[in-house]
């Protein structure tokens, strides 16, 4: 698809765009661009297409494209801070639609639809850095390699990361519980019993090699 976009094919890029606007929708309102969601999703794919003379073969799309909307929302939101309040910004996590599936773990028990606004809260008292990779980790579905693509940290950094910032929530979201893979229980071998007729000997009763011998030479 992106040869066809540098081969000239507008409707190559238009293909793109259709394909990836509804989660690089999602990705910008769930990083604080609100109302200006849209506006920021446009730019964004203005950007990527000025950009793919830089764009690597063979790379994924999405991370790559997910980064640039990342940096959009970032410049929209400082910019328009004074026009945007808190309270808009809030409103427009708690009310996108859900997006992460069922088995998701483990921050599927924070995304159920009267409990967003509580999420919301509790990720914007996480790091920048934290904030950022729960919400392409689970927000946006996307594994742990598209999350350190669309970062642009290396996978032992998002996981360690994501593990602190998974910790962090825990202790402000009172039913935040992570779901723990238990570790598997060593039994003990089982011993097989003595033979009927044949009474176990303590050490102390079993006859003495050397005894035997010295008794042979006497």
């Amino acid at each position: 698809m992106i040869a066809r976009v540098r081969a000239g094919e507008p409707e190559a890029y238009a293909e793109l765009v259709r394909a990836h606007t509804g989660i690089a929708l999602r990705a910008a309102a769930a990083l604080g661009a609100g109302a200006d969601a849209e506006d920021v999703v446009q730019q964004a794919f203005v950007k990527a297409y000025c950009s793919l003379g830089g764009f690597r073969d063979g790379m994924p799309f999405r991370p790559w494209l997910l980064s640039i909307v990342a940096n959009e929302t970032r410049n929209t939101v400082r910019a328009a801070a004074r026009r945007h309040t808190l309270a808009d910004r809030e409103a427009a996590l708690v009310e996108a639609e859900p997006v992460i599936p069922e088995s998701a773990d483990p921050a599927v028990a924070t995304l159920e639809t009267e409990r967003r606004a509580v999420l919301a809260g509790a990720l914007r008292k996480l790091s920048e850095e934290h904030r950022l990779v729960v919400t392409y980790r689970y927000l946006l579905e996307m594994d742990e390699r598209e999350t350190a693509l669309a970062l642009g940290w290396p996978r032992g950094t998002v996981k360690s990361r994501l593990n602190r910032a998974l910790r962090k929530l825990e202790r402000l979201l009172p039913d935040f519980r992570p779901r723990t893979t238990p570790e598997p229980q060593v039994l003990p071998e089982p011993q097989a019993p003595p033979e009927p007729g044949l009474p176990r000997q303590s050490r102390r009763s079993r006859p003495s090699r050397r005894s035997g011998e010295g008794g042979g030479r006497a």
